[in-house]
């Protein structure tokens, strides 16, 4: 991530608007006495979405550290198969 400066960014549009197009630079901030102003991107720039926390909250069933711990034989058997008794 590149920054300018207002004057530089005037001075040097479409080079910079090449930089973003081309692929050079993943996007340019523009700033104003020293402080970001402005984000130059690719017109195509993919959206990010908002990551949305808490949508199953409710949907399973409570589980304290003890019962989770207690899984654990469970699943090492599903992993490794059921110990053969000799």
């Amino acid at each position: 991530m590149t920054t300018v400066n207002m004057l530089e960014a005037k001075t040097t549009l479409s080079r910079l608007v090449d930089a973003v197009e081309s692929g050079t630079e993943g996007e340019i901030i523009i700033a104003r006495n020293g402080k970001p102003a402005a984000k130059l991107v690719p017109l195509d720039a993919p959206i990010k979405k908002k990551l949305q926390l808490g949508l199953l909250e409710g949907k399973y069933p409570p589980m304290d550290f003890d019962a989770f711990q207690a899984m654990d034989a469970e699943i090492e058997a599903m992993f490794l198969g059921e110990p053969e008794d000799k």
